[in-house]
This record gives structure tokens, C-alpha cells and sequence, in this order.
């Protein structure tokens, strides 16, 4: 695992966090919540492919 990884989903959280803060305050409750899952969905698709490499040296140390 990298630690630009690490820093990738601090950046998007920050990101997303800040977006959703300017949206509730200027009255878009609908589109502050739709930013919010769009930056869950973007983290949740690169841990994906992280888990997915994992599995995979998982396969290669075991020999399955």
C-alpha cells in the first residue's frame, strides 16, 4: 500500500468536505448531499482496486 494513496483520499475528503459546507450554507441541501456520496462512490471505487490487489498477492502467496 502507498501512502500517495493515503494522501489521494485525505485530498478528496477535504475537498468534498469543504464543496458540501459551501452547498448546505447557501441552501442546496440536495446537491450538497449528492457531492458527498459522488466523493464516497470515487474513494469506495479506488479502495476497490487496492482490496483487489490484495486478493490477488493473496492468491500468488497461498498458490490457489
Amino acid at each position: 500500500m502507498n501512502v500517495d494513496l493515503i494522501f489521494k483520499i485525505a485530498a478528496i475528503g477535504i475537498v468534498v468536505a469543504v464543496l458540501n459546507q459551501l452547498l448546505q450554507r447557501s441552501g442546496r441541501e440536495e446537491q450538497a448531499m449528492m457531492t458527498t456520496i459522488a466523493g464516497l462512490v470515487v474513494v469506495l471505487m479506488m479502495i476497490v482496486t487496492e482490496i483487489s490487489a490484495l486478493f490477488d498477492t493473496i492468491k500468488d502467496v497461498f498458490n490457489l
